[in-house]
Order: C-alpha cells, then sequence, then structure tokens
C-alpha cells in the first residue's frame, strides 16, 4: 500500500477547491451617486429649457425618466448581494445559492459520483455549467460570463479529478 494513498482524518476535511461567485457589477455607491448626479443635472438643465420654452409638462417626463433610473440601478444593486459558493473536499462536493434576499438552498454531493456537464457554445464559449450527480443536476456560476464560466470549470475540473484519483 502506499503511503500517498493513506490519509489522517482531518486530511479528508481539508478544502481543495474554493469558489465563492458573486455578479458583478461595474458601479459601486460612489460611481452611482455620481453618475445620478450628472444625470439629474442633465435632466434640469432640459427641463429648464423646455420651461422656458413653454413646454412645461416635458419636464415631468425627465423626472419620471431620472426616477426610473435610480429604480433600475437599486434593483441591479440589491440583487448583486446574491452569491454562489462551492466547496469541495475528499468527502464532499457542497453547493450554497443565496438569493439577493437572503434565502439559501444547499446541495451536498459524493465527489467520486459528481460530474461537470458543460453546454459549450462553439462561437460564445461555455453558456451552462452544472454539477451532474445521482439524477440531480444542479446549474453553477450563471453569474460569470462564458470565459470566467470556463476557468471556473477548468479548475473544479481539476479538483474533481484529483479526488477521484485519490491524490
Amino acid at each position: 500500500m502506499e503511503s500517498s494513498k493513506i490519509f489522517a482524518p482531518q486530511d479528508l476535511d481539508r478544502t481543495i477547491f474554493a469558489a465563492t461567485i458573486r455578479p458583478h457589477r461595474s458601479l459601486g455607491p460612489l460611481g452611482f451617486r455620481v453618475m445620478m448626479a450628472i444625470c439629474a443635472g442633465v435632466a434640469a438643465v432640459g427641463a429648464l429649457r423646455f420651461i422656458a420654452l413653454g413646454f412645461w409638462p416635458v419636464s415631468g417626463f425627465l423626472g419620471i425618466d431620472l426616477l426610473g433610473l435610480y429604480i433600475a440601478f437599486r434593483v441591479s444593486n440589491s440583487r448583486a448581494r446574491a452569491f454562489e459558493e462551492v466547496v469541495l473536499t475528499r468527502l464532499v462536493l457542497f453547493c450554497r445559492k443565496v438569493t439577493h434576499r437572503g434565502e439559501a438552498r444547499e446541495w451536498r454531493f459524493n465527489p467520486l459520483w459528481t460530474r461537470l456537464d458543460r453546454d459549450l457554445h462553439e462561437e460564445f464559449g461555455l453558456q451552462r455549467l452544472a454539477l451532474v450527480s445521482r439524477g440531480q443536476h444542479i446549474v453553477i456560476a450563471g453569474a460569470l460570463s462564458p470565459p470566467e464560466r470556463e476557468h471556473l470549470a477548468d479548475e473544479l475540473g481539476q479538483a474533481l479529478a484529483q479526488v477521484k484519483r485519490g491524490g
């Protein structure tokens, strides 16, 4: 028996792979305030111009547009609180998805029976990545771009192969 195949109990729970996947948001809180201030300034200048020309109802629509933009960015930023966690040890592949509302769902797979299912489009790259084990099919990394998703798939695939080899 090879000595590399014998594991101490603490080695069985050692994390081999871990990833936290969060949706990308290009505009932080300061950027949001600056963007809203610029848009409000442009809307105010436009509204004053329309009021001076006697078309005062148009200024109300500019305010509604500004309110719509504000609401859209607030919704987008609240959705950024969602995340996924994928953790692989020798004993378990753990996946947890947390929505922007804080609702969590968890899955545990035996890494020896789990495989990655890749939906690869030749022009657009990796479109969907899923964990498949014993009839369960869990899509992961939906918030990532195709190149990022492919990188995650390669890393997780190598880690799963390492666990299956017993290394």
